[in-house]
């Protein structure tokens, strides 16, 4: 072999092994974007003579369909179509969804993965299809209930092409009806192919199809950390199967699944994120609109049926870097204690959906990736709730506005403590936080809410903290003299 053959070869191979080492040291940022939403709960039947057109078409369609021009009845159709299903009010319309999707691109355009903590189908679902669909069979309701929830994928998808997308589904994403399913149901099976799909990750589909759960690892640079995703309809106390049977069995082999996971991540020494819809806990908002009775006769009001799944996360504490959940429509946090260490710490992710009257918002956040750590979020809310010439602000920064260096377990631990010897809500943490739960309000209104939310303050302080109704009584309620 000729020398300079040789030599050239030899350069080659240094050449390779030197670009190598630089790209396997190459340093770890010290965050990484996230995007986080919650509660889309789209209404495809905001235009109800379009809806035709939505149950043949297939959902690369969807899009052309309902961004189309308005059909001449629109609003008489609607008003009727709400009046027949009773419906409280106005969930997330086609112009709502495509300016969220807009705004989030625009603020964080890149994100490394984004989540959904549930909720992507409208309130009164059942009622609105088959009400429009009177011929349509159950299948055929499953069916498009699959479509809705595989087109809000695909919108993010376009939103944020190349990103791993990770769902949960809440109660009101059924093949059947709200707060009811079946385990290996068709709706199941096909929102794990999207999924599957959006996460960039074939595991998911069979895991996905039995319970709506699934088991990933995170994307680089994250090293040695997981999501970990459930479909907690199961843990609800409203839950049923679709023909209206009650069923604990589901619930139990989910725990069962959980705790299997968060075994071995344990094992493994791994970091995890926890991702579901209801949050476990004290349902504040139902306590509470019980009145004094909830220290005297009635009980606290519970999310879920029972504590397994507040009592399988605590257990794992240590592992747990952040539990992910939705639900509330609110900005909201809480922390599971556990029985060594500061605990889980909770972030409530608030709406796009302003069904509740709240403006609609999603939240980016930077988090670590060699811990896993929530480091800082910001909150972006809407200025209207239709989605029509709307801007987007932002709503308020975590680090700033609480004065915390992240959303760790001790650092949440800190506010908690600050919040419930705060009796009378009146520092500047309280204030911010009884400001900030209603999102995206302004005006008398929002002054108006927040008094209120302070005149509760100590009650719902204890909420965030006590899990079960006997502890959450000791600290919410007065001593009897």
């Amino acid at each position: 072999m000729p020398n300079e053959t040789r030599g050239l070869r030899y350069l080659v191979a240094a050449l390779t092994i030197t670009l190598a080492a630089t790209a396997q040291s190459k340093p770890t940022p010290a965050t990484v974007p996230v995007v986080m939403l919650s509660d889309i709960h789209l209404d495809p039947f905001h235009d109800p003579a379009k809806v035709p057109q939505l149950i043949t078409a297939p959902v690369a369609d969807w899009h052309s369909i309902l961004t189309s021009a308005d059909t001449p009845t629109i609003a008489a159709d609607f008003a009727t179509l709400q009046h027949t299903c009773r419906s409280k009010g106005i969930d997330t319309p086609m112009p709502l969804l495509t300016s969220s999707l807009a705004a989030e691109q625009k603020e964080m355009p890149h994100p490394l993965f984004v989540t959904v903590s549930g909720d992507l189908m409208a309130h009164q679902f059942d009622c609105k299809f088959k009400t429009l669909a009177p011929k349509a069979t159950e299948d055929d309701y499953s069916a498009f209930a699959a479509k809705t929830v595989a087109f809000i994928a695909l919108e993010l998808k376009h939103t944020f092409p190349g990103t791993p997308i990770y769902f949960a589904l809440g109660n009101n994403d059924s093949g059947c009806k709200d707060y009811a399913e079946d385990t290996n149901s068709a709706f199941l099976q096909g929102d794990g192919q999207t999924f599957t799909t959006d996460a960039q990750n074939p595991a998911i589909s069979q895991q996905f199809s039995q319970l709506g759960d699934y088991n990933i690892a995170l994307p680089a640079p994250f090293e040695h950390k997981r999501l970990i995703v459930l479909q907690d309809i199961f843990e609800s106390k409203r839950f049923t199967t679709c023909d209206g049977t009650p069923d604990k069995t589901a619930a139990t082999k989910q725990i069962e699944w959980l705790r299997t996971q968060l075994a071995a991540a344990k094992a493994k020494g791994e970091h995890v994120w926890v991702m579901a819809h209801i949050p476990p806990g004290i349902d504040a908002y139902s306590t509470f609109t019980k009145g004094p009775s909830v220290c005297t006769t009635s009980e606290p009001a519970l999310f879920l049926n029972n504590s397994a799944l507040g009592d399988a996360l605590a257990e794992y504490a240590g592992t747990i870097s952040l539990g992910l959940f939705g639900h509330t429509h609110m900005d909201e946090m809480k922390l599971l204690h556990a029985a060594a260490g500061p605990g889980v710490p909770i972030k409530l992710v608030p709406s796009i959906t302003p069904v509740n009257g709240n403006n609609p918002a999603f939240t980016v956040a930077k988090v670590d990736p060699h811990t896993a750590t929530l480091i800082d979020y910001t909150v972006y809310s809407a200025s209207n709730q239709t989605g029509i010439n709307t801007t987007w602000s932002k709503e308020y920064t975590y680090s700033s506005t609480y004065k915390q260096p992240d959303f760790s377990a001790a650092s949440v631990n800190k506010l908690m403590v600050d919040f419930t010897t705060d009796k009378a809500g009146t520092t500047e943490a309280s204030k911010s936080y009884q400001t900030f739960y209603f999102v995206g309000d302004a005006g008398i209104s929002a002054n108006l809410k927040a008094a209120a939310m302070q005149m509760i303050w100590h009650g719902y302080a204890c909420s965030m903290t006590e899990m079960d109704p006997t502890t959450f009584r000791t600290c919410a309620c007065p001593a009897k003299p």
